[in-house]
């Protein structure tokens, strides 16, 4: 079922698959604006609310990851996803570094287009009714606040992405055990296929980044299995 009253901005340089994308989408139902290069995206991400993104990787002036980039230093959370000419994997994982959701590679149909979308925009209200749920956690000297998608220790903060969260939650929750590289797959991408393994290992080495004031507090790989994070860790 799809979300009603999704505003959409379309960053893609491509004039005639720009056209036939925003007709169909505006068929399904997604109100669409177009920008036809990465400054013109950010512009609009400037002036208006949007909620999903569709950005062409290979733009003119600035490129759909720098585009990534500049939304997600404001919003955490609206949904992104990339159009790419190239299936390298390289590439694909740069996506998730910058906060993507999901990719699709050019030529696609439009209707699976339409099914990554819902299915990114049923995975998010999941993951908001989640989040509303209070947990707070300590980890040595950090506190995680799960609701707020909030890493603090001394006064230093880090605000997480949706994914962040929920993959830090997890490990939480599975504290001083081994966290199943598969279980946490579907739980959080709900498919465990090489490319979504790969960026839950971007993840991983991200929040292992924000763990590393606290030596007391480790996140190690289980080789073959999953991970682990160890240390003093509780639920207050």
């Amino acid at each position: 079922m799809m979300k009603k009253n999704i505003k959409v901005l379309l960053a893609e340089d491509d004039d005639n698959l720009g056209n036939i994308l925003k007709t169909y989408l505006e068929a399904k139902g997604y109100s669409t604006t177009i920008a036809v290069n990465g400054e013109e995206a950010i512009a609009a991400f400037s002036k208006e609310a949007f909620d999903f993104f569709i950005l062409d990787v290979m733009m003119p002036v600035k490129d759909g990851f720098t585009v990534a980039k500049e939304i997600r230093k404001k919003d955490k959370k609206v949904p992104i996803l990339f159009l790419t000419a190239k299936s390298m994997q390289d590439d694909v994982l740069k996506g998730f570094q910058t906060g993507a959701d999901d990719y699709i590679t050019k030529p696609f149909s439009m209707e699976v287009l339409l099914m990554r979308m819902s299915a990114i925009i049923r995975r998010s209200a999941t993951i908001d009714k989640k989040t509303n749920l209070t947990a707070i956690f300590k980890l040595g000297n950090y506190t995680f606040d799960n609701n707020r998608q909030l890493l603090t220790i001394n006064d230093k903060e880090q605000k997480l992405t949706s994914k962040e969260a929920e993959l830090l939650k997890l490990l939480c929750d599975n504290a001083n055990d081994v966290l199943d590289r598969s279980l946490a797959l579907k739980e959080i991408w709900h498919d465990d296929s090489y490319f979504n393994a790969r960026s839950m290992d971007v993840y991983i080495t991200k929040l292992r980044k924000y763990l590393k004031e606290d030596e007391s507090i480790g996140l190690i790989n289980v080789h073959g299995t999953g991970f682990k994070l160890v240390g003093n860790i509780e639920c207050i």
